[in-house]
Order: C-alpha cells, then structure tokens, then sequence
C-alpha cells in the first residue's frame, strides 16, 4: 500500500502540496481531470488566479488572498510537475533559477554594491541587469521580451515604457493628451465613414495613447481599470438595490430612472466619505 502520510501531514510545507501534486497526476490512481491537462489547457486558469489575487488585494480581503495566493501557487506547482513529466524541469529548478534572478538583481543586498541608492538610482540599475539578461538571451530589440499573452492594455503600457527608455516619447502629458484629442476625432470620422474593421483598428489606437497617458501620470492603467470595473458594479447594484426598494427591477425602470438613482449613489457614497 503506498505511503500517503506525507500527503496528510499539514505540517509538511510546499513538499506537501508537490506530493499532493504528483498523486493527482499519477497514470494510474490519479484524477482523470487533471491527467489531461496540459500546459495549454491549464495557462487559462493560471491567468485567472493571478487576476484573483489582484481582486483581493484590490478589495483588501486578505483572508481571501491567503487561500488565492495559495491557487496561484498550485498553478506553478501544476506547470512544474508536467515539464518534469516530460523532461524539461522540475519544481525546484523553478526555485533555483528564481532565487539567482533575485541575486542577481540585487546587487546591492547581495553582492558588494552599496544600496545606499535612491529609488530611482535602483529603478536604473534594475533595467541595466534586465537588459543584461536580454542580451544573453539574444533579445536585442528594444521591444523584445514583452510578452505577447499579456493582457492588451497593459502590454501597451510595458511596450510604451520600454519604447520611452531610448527616448521614443512624448516629453510632457500636453503632447499625449493633444494626441488623445487626435484620435478621439479620428474615431467619430471613422464611425461615420469608414468600415467596422477600421473602426476598430482607431479604437485600438485611442486606447493605446490613453496607456501612454497612464503611464505619464504613473497610474498603471489595467489596476486603474480594474478599480473602475470594481466602482461600477458596487454602484449599479446600489442602482439595484434602490429600484428593489420600490419594488421595480432594471428591466421594469428606464434609463432617466435609473440615472437618477445612480446620481443618488454616488450621492450616498459621497456622503459615508465625509462622514469617516
């Protein structure tokens, strides 16, 4: 009978959970689900859980972000066990390659550099290693390495700052912003005369200054609209809520109503701010 005590040993850390991990895949005795998995079909989900992990800390429900860290963990642990199924690495190959990167790019804590530095001395030093680390990978390009599965918004952002290291930038957020008001006219041309392909194609431009203008303004631009998308669905069921109060639902109220009751909740919002 095979030996499952360090599979019940709660005390027993992360060689636990790569157990725990290696049973489920298991040929034989596995789960089936997880058997037919691959790295394909499980990259989704490992998205998710990153973006859930965001959703907690951006909400600050951190007995949530313990159990959602814990999932992103898993998603490395999956990853890990099939790339050692099939003879490219194993978990603590991960382990190791991440913990040089860290000492290598921190120098100045674990080599003999000073970190008597200002943060934006070690901003500078950070991008020197990484461009080192890109050279040796033969990414000689200034964009090379931004990853293509990033989400658009903020592959934007990340390709508009590396372009902006080698001065490839407006110098002022007057410039972007005149730019914004350019490709905000573009796209009301395009609505009226142009196809839908090319509206799109004006769309995306739009979107992509308003990164740059993100970036500007040091505001990340997919947490900036991960905090919107948060504010509109609290104020719409607060919309909900308050036609509930009058017996009504959306479908049963019209867009003058509804209006009216979404002022309201910004109203009320507003009102619990001052009141802290």
């Amino acid at each position: 009978m095979e030996d499952t005590s360090l599979i019940h040993n709660r005390d027993a850390g992360i060689e636990r959970l790569l157990e725990i991990m290696r049973a489920l895949r298991d040929p034989e005795a596995g789960c089936p689900w997880d058997i037919e998995q691959t790295f394909a079909t499980i990259a989704p989900y490992t998205i998710e859980e990153a973006y859930e992990v965001a959703d907690a800390i951006e909400r600050e429900a951190w007995d949530e972000l313990k159990g959602e860290l814990g999932d992103l963990l898993f998603q490395s642990v999956f990853h890990a066990q099939m790339a050692d199924e099939a003879g490219h690495f194993n978990f603590q190959d991960v382990v190791r390659v991440m913990s040089d990167k860290m000492v290598s790019r921190h120098r100045h804590v674990f080599g003999d550099q000073s970190n008597q530095k200002s943060a934006d001395q070690q901003i500078a030093d950070w991008e020197a290693i990484k461009a080192e680390e890109r050279a040796a990978k033969a990414e000689t390009g200034t964009l090379d390495g931004v990853a293509p599965g990033l989400p658009a918004l903020l592959r934007a952002y990340k390709l508009q700052k590396r372009a902006a290291r080698v001065g490839f930038d407006w110098p002022t957020t007057t410039e972007v912003l005149a730019k914004i008001t350019e490709e905000a006219a573009e796209l009301v041309e395009a609505r009226e005369t142009l196809t839908q392909d090319q509206v799109e194609e004006e769309f995306g431009d739009l979107m992509f200054v308003m990164a740059n203008l993100g970036r500007h303004l040091g505001v990340e631009p997919e947490a900036a609209l991960r905090r919107t998308n948060a504010k509109f669905i609290r104020r719409f069921e607060g919309v909900e809520a308050k036609l509930a109060a009058r017996g009504k639902t959306p479908v049963q109220s019209d867009l003058s109503e509804m209006d009216a009751l979404w002022d309201a909740v910004k109203a009320d919002e507003k009102a619990a701010k001052t009141a802290k």
